[in-house]
């Protein structure tokens, strides 16, 4: 006898089925050691879940105009703004964790929209990807980005806007590696698709090719803009 996934969930958790579909959605949830992706998907009666923990939303810095964040995976951008109250500066993507930055003051918003158009926002990343990463490199791609029903996907395109990601090694594991990507262009999912198209997709990133992970490893760990800089330390699930 089948059942939904998630009114299975509710019923083990003893929680509601809104809860119990938000937790699918977020990618938390696994059964016999597979993540659940579909909260409809029909399943035995008699399956079991697991549960992953989210970390709780941490401020690293605050003043009168301006939020720093530390994002955690499985959250997105949008769900903080919302229990925040506050406008977002800049998006991470739901399984990428580290620094998000959402402002109170309308000036301040404006200014800073002005030093990212103007490219003098400057953000690095730490990623583990598949492939030996031995050297620096310069990856000037543009990007093409594709939207459709709430959804996006990139690609390199000559008809794309100006990209720029500078990758420099850091750890050398077997197959696999670890490196800091610098960039001061925002395109959607830049660093994925560039990434992509050199041969080294990050791990969990399925849409871009990735080994299959329990979540992407992609870490925003720093940006500094009009004078602010902010940091934030490797995640506990940042991990092979």
């Amino acid at each position: 006898m089948n059942e939904k996934a998630y009114k299975l969930l509710a019923i083990q958790e003893g929680i509601t089925n809104r809860s119990a579909k938000d937790l699918i959605d977020r990618g938390v949830v696994y059964s016999s050691g597979k993540k659940i992706l579909m909260a409809r998907a029909e399943m035995n009666v008699k399956s079991r879940f697991r549960v992953e923990e989210i970390t709780k939303l941490k401020v690293i810095f605050e003043d009168d105009k301006i939020v720093a964040i530390d994002k955690p995976s499985h959250v997105t951008s949008e769900q903080i703004a919302k229990k925040r109250g506050e406008k977002l500066l800049h998006r991470l993507d739901k399984e990428t964790s580290g620094v998000l930055l959402l402002v109170k003051d309308e000036d301040f918003r404006r200014e800073a929209i002005s030093a990212f158009k103007k490219l003098e926002v400057e953000k690095e990343y730490l990623a583990w990807v598949s492939g030996s990463v031995i050297e620096p490199i310069v990856i000037d791609k543009p990007i093409l980005t594709i939207k459709n029903k709430g959804s996006s996907y990139s690609k390199i395109s000559k008809d794309g806007r100006v990209a720029i990601s500078e990758i420099e090694p850091m750890l050398l594991e077997g197959k696999t590696s670890k490196i800091k990507v610098t960039i001061k262009t925002g395109r959607t999912h830049q660093i994925r698709v560039h990434l992509k198209s050199e041969g080294y997709s990050i791990i969990g990133d399925k849409l871009y090719g990735g080994k299959p992970h329990k979540r992407v490893l992609l870490h925003a760990s720093k940006i500094s803009l009009l004078g602010y800089s902010f940091e934030s330390c490797e995640p506990k699930d940042f991990r092979l």
